[in-house]
């Protein structure tokens, strides 16, 4: 009974610090909150979490505030990520639900989850390589010119031209289109990669070698699938809202606003979120970063399959951890499912 007594006395205190950014005493305590305890019980709850390093109290006078300890505690005992309400899911599915490729999808992404959480959003682009085929497209632009779509399973879409020795007819185009297709459709990219050029190995004795057009549209779509350009590339947005954290400008908005110059610290950031559908969350000095210690991490990965990337949000510890874990997990959800019907 005592342990969950004080396990609520934190849960009050970590819930009325995020609102009012003050320091919480036992006497605001027992006015908002129906402990069912004496005022002089919860001062000595207080007491005790103080002494276990939950709380700490940053003037003589004033009341206490959750340690990194203390966030950690309450985010651990939270026993479900409460849903978004109806008109949430209405207002994220119909923002994300107009999205016209991949790009706008992340865009969208990391202004819906910058709104949601006032935090500031990181987005990451799919990384290629768990990336797999999804269809192959050959379009003839000239005589002698082919344009080579390759789309992905994350929506990605890249698109480069093939030159070629002579003229293609209809059905010579369309052989070839169904050659690539079946070789390297439904492979991740590694293994679409070894099917193309499979395709165009040395023939065998008496065996026919493969097209100019052939090798042409192999090299094309190998140097496409090649391209790790956006596999770094991460989408940022809301940092204004850092300006609420005026008050801790120095130790938590100054390294947090340097750190978004910085796409490699971002991605670290996001560390392992990537693996499995759990919303990962990272409390001051428990990440990657000393300068960042005044920070946390929200993330989760999204994907129509396996997780291709990840997505969160950062910010100061003084976060309203349950609405941010709650708007985090329901935004991948969404873009894993736009991305799927895409």
């Amino acid at each position: 009974m005592q342990e969950e007594r004080r396990l609520a006395v934190l849960r009050a205190i970590v819930e009325d610090y995020v609102s009012t950014e003050e320091p919480v005493g036992s006497k605001a305590l027992v006015e908002r909150h129906q402990l069912g305890v004496s005022p002089a019980t919860i001062r000595n709850d207080m007491a005790a979490l103080e002494e276990e390093g939950y709380l700490t109290q940053p003037h003589t006078s004033a009341g206490r505030v959750p340690t990194d300890k203390g966030y950690r505690l309450f985010v651990d005992r939270l026993s479900t990520v409460k849903p978004m309400s109806a008109a949430e899911r209405r207002a994220i599915s119909g923002f994300l639900d107009g999205a016209v490729d991949l790009d706008d999808v992340v865009n969208r992404s990391v202004r819906l989850l910058a709104q949601l959480t006032r935090q500031v959003a990181v987005v990451q682009y799919p990384t290629l390589s768990r990336s797999t085929v999804r269809h192959i497209e050959l379009v003839a632009l000239a005589p002698t010119r082919l344009l080579v779509v390759l789309i992905l399973s994350t929506g990605r879409v890249e698109q480069r031209l093939a030159e070629l020795d002579g003229a293609l007819a209809d059905d010579e185009l369309g052989a070839l289109r169904s050659r690539v297709n079946l070789a390297a459709t439904g492979e991740v990219i590694a293994d679409a990669v070894a099917a193309l050029q499979a395709l165009v190995r040395p023939a065998e004795a008496g065996a026919p070698a493969p097209s100019r057009a052939t090798s042409a549209v192999v090299d094309v779509l190998v140097e496409a699938m090649s391209d790790h350009r956006s596999d770094e590339r991460v989408a940022v947005g809301g940092a204004a809202n850092l300006a609420r954290y005026g008050d801790s400008f120095d130790t938590s908005v100054r390294p947090l606003l340097e750190a978004i110059e910085e796409q490699v610290v971002l991605l670290r950031l996001l560390g392992e979120a990537t693996t499995g559908g759990a919303v990962t969350v990272r409390i001051g000095a428990e990440g990657p970063y000393q300068e960042l210690s005044a920070t946390s991490v929200v993330a989760t990965g999204y994907g129509p399959d396996d997780a291709l990337a990840a997505l969160g949000i950062v910010g100061p510890t003084r976060m309203d951890y349950p609405g941010t874990m709650a708007a985090v997990r329901a935004v991948a959800r969404y873009v894993s499912r736009v991305l799927d019907e895409s």
